[in-house]
């Protein structure tokens, strides 16, 4: 499964344009409010210096880079959770994701219009933020109704269990604080899984600015405004030009390297918020190498051995007896398998090693 995000924000402030950028997709991208009427799914590989690098060595048949998904609905709205506009009938859309992208207008144009009238991304992102905790709060509450009695009436401790819980949320939702900031147990966790609150889900706040600002964005003064409110929330920044992405998109690898280094940008746009949704959700890459193929895994950071194996295929975990192990920083140095094995680097590894991330890995099962 790629991991997943979804694209959230005010209509006209380059949700769609990114969203084309990313994906190379002819998403309608106009100036003017709903221009994106259905959701749309686009799925990218992502970049990896090590994958590269291992295809150079072993020459395989074929290469495959681990995937990110993403899903932009329409534009949100103030009172989009009481039926203004249209996005919120699109947020069932974006609930099974991992994380959400919410695209936060930077700049200034006076030929692109504002639907708020003016640029505030401050104001805009509690637009946004608020549509979300309705959203949820109208999900608890549906929960509390369909349980409440079950939980009072026959005293079911589970019932009584999911009953305080939901009591919890609504509380803090009715503040106007996302689920996210109530503090939860594993058990708790579990049981409101199956309800995909969207509040709950790590946010990252996509700062879109201008051509001429992106190369120094902390000189942006919505951008700066940004990262204050981020860190009170415990959430990521990542400043992008969704103009630049969108030129980006139409080239191929070498000729993106050129265009960032006249631009004076280390990093697309897209590998920032790549690299971001990564950590907020403490991920990391395992990879497989050999002359059939050459692979990059996703993988939750803290998982042992043959949990890893199962993300390949699930009898890898039931029969797993060992891993053979090295670090790609071994392989990129002494750069074949052999010389690996010669200089004492190729590891054994058993049922309770945690997979660092960059680990290259080929698993011994039985079946």
């Amino acid at each position: 499964m790629p991991l997943t995000a979804g694209i959230v924000g005010l209509p006209n402030v380059g949700k769609s344009t990114l969203f084309n950028a990313i994906t190379k997709s002819q998403v309608e991208a106009a100036n003017y409010p709903f221009a994106t009427i259905q959701p749309n799914v686009g799925v990218v590989e992502v970049p990896d210096d090590r994958v590269d690098r291992l295809v150079e060595l072993f020459h395989p048949k074929k290469t495959i880079y681990t995937t990110f998904e993403f899903t932009d609905i329409a534009g949100l709205v103030k009172g989009a959770s009481k039926g203004e506009g249209l996005g919120n009938q699109f947020l069932s859309n974006i609930r099974l994701t991992d994380a959400i992208c919410h695209v936060v207008r930077c700049f200034d144009d006076a030929d692109i219009t504002h639907v708020e009238g003016s640029v505030d991304p401050i104001r805009d992102i509690e637009i946004i933020n608020l549509e979300l905790i309705m959203a949820d709060l109208a999900t608890v509450e549906n929960r509390i109704s369909k349980i409440e009695r079950k939980a009072k009436t026959n005293k079911e401790k589970d019932a009584l269990a999911e009953l305080a819980l939901m009591e919890k949320l609504r509380e803090s939702l009715e503040s106007g604080k996302p689920a996210r900031s109530v503090e939860l147990d594993d058990d708790d966790r579990e049981r409101i899984k199956a309800f995909s609150l969207l509040t709950l889900k790590p946010m990252i706040y996509v700062a879109n600015m201008s051509e001429e600002e992106i190369v120094n964005p902390n000189e942006n003064a919505y951008y700066q405004r940004v990262c204050e409110l981020a860190q009170d929330e415990h959430n990521l920044v990542v400043p992008v030009c969704a103009k630049i992405e969108e030129e980006l998109s139409e080239l191929d690898k070498e000729e993106k390297q050129e265009f960032l280094q006249d631009l004076g940008i280390a990093e697309s746009g897209l590998d920032h918020v790549i690299k971001a949704a990564y950590r907020i959700l403490d991920l990391c890459t395992f990879l497989t190498a050999g002359e059939d193929e050459c692979r990059a895994w996703t993988f939750k950071k803290g998982m042992k051995a043959p949990q890893c194996a199962g993300i390949i295929h699930t009898d890898f975990e039931k029969g797993f007896i060992r891993a053979e192990c090295y670090s790609f920083a071994d392989i990129d140095q002494l750069e074949s398998e052999h010389a690996i094995k010669e200089a004492g680097k190729l590891r054994l590894e058993g049922k309770e090693y945690i997979v660092q991330d960059g680990d290259v890995l080929h698993f011994r099962f039985a079946l």
